[in-house]
């Protein structure tokens, strides 16, 4: 027998943060079958990742921890609604018009020195399908999301996409209210529509097509009642802008493709992360000056 040359071995697999993996991609399954949390993974690799990444998905898939992430975030929105809705005096709870308007958390023009609520506006809805419609995108998207990448990643994408939406809300429509946490559901749905059109070849065409498609008619309903809401509704009140889709799903398009795209290359070594954190920064920056000095808000 010759001596074997290590350098030509196939390395061990590792994950982003180049820790080692169990098992390895070239080793027989054999005639086991997979239980039921194998085949929901599987199912998910398929759904989220091209082909040559789903072995090394599957050799670290693990069902615990659960996406912690993108689960508080909708309970914490859910119980506020749920707040305003019972505990709050309303007209009529399915709409939440007198609660969200004298809300603390609500983003108002002439409130705008009170940055929290750049950020808060998130939780709070203005009524039963607002609620319903971010409550399913999200969960729908993040769960996946974050079973295949990190809770933090997501919530990373999740929040650019909120303070996008809300900066972008305060530069180009400057006197309109701020609700719902649209912003931080359109930065899961750009993040993942790039890499689905990016990917497509990889993944089940099909299926592809599917997702696509899918996307493309929730996205174009939902930013015609927008639309609706800002420039057609003769509803008394202030109204709610719809820049605040715009703002997150840009964000998802550069800052949540960039996350979400290369799944076993760190992050912290990848330029396109460092050119999408300047570029953010250098916004968040415009944004803040433009606020202090040229916005026409009161």
């Amino acid at each position: 027998m010759g001596d074997i040359d290590l350098e030509q071995q196939e390395p061990f697999p590792v994950d982003r943060e180049e820790k080692p993996v169990r098992g390895g991609a070239d080793q027989p399954d054999g005639d086991r079958k997979k239980g039921c949390c194998e085949k929901f993974q599987d199912a998910v690799s398929r759904w989220m990742l091209p082909e040559d990444s789903r072995s090394t998905y599957m050799e670290r898939a693990n069902c615990c921890p659960p996406p912690i992430f993108i689960i508080l975030i909708s309970i914490a929105e859910l119980a506020v609604f749920i707040y305003y809705a019972v505990w709050k005096p309303q007209k009529q709870w399915v709409t939440l018009e007198e609660g969200i308007w004298n809300s603390r958390l609500t983003y108002k023009p002439d409130l705008r020195q009170e940055a929290w609520r750049f950020i808060s506006y998130m939780f709070v809805h203005a009524g039963v399908e607002h609620i319903l419609g971010n409550l399913f995108m999200q969960l729908l998207l993040g769960i996946p999301l974050e079973l295949v990448h990190k809770g933090f990643e997501v919530g990373m994408v999740y929040m650019a996409g909120v303070i996008a939406g809300s900066l972008a809300s305060s530069i180009f429509d400057p006197l309109s209210a701020l609700v719902g946490a649209s912003g931080g559901v359109y930065a899961l749905i750009g993040g993942y529509f790039m890499n689905a059109v990016v990917n497509f070849r990889e993944m089940i065409p099909l299926l592809g097509v599917f997702r696509i498609l899918a996307i493309l008619v929730i996205v174009g309903i939902d930013f015609g009642f927008a639309f609706y809401r800002r420039f057609m509704s003769d509803e008394a009140g202030m109204k709610v802008s719809f820049v605040a889709h715009f703002g997150g799903i840009v964000a998802g398009m550069t800052i949540g493709y960039v996350f979400f795209s290369d799944y076993n290359k760190k992050l912290l070594k990848d330029p396109r992360f460092w050119f999408c954190i300047v570029g953010f920064v250098v916004f968040i920056i415009f944004a803040v000056l433009f606020n202090i000095f040229l916005s026409p808000a009161p």
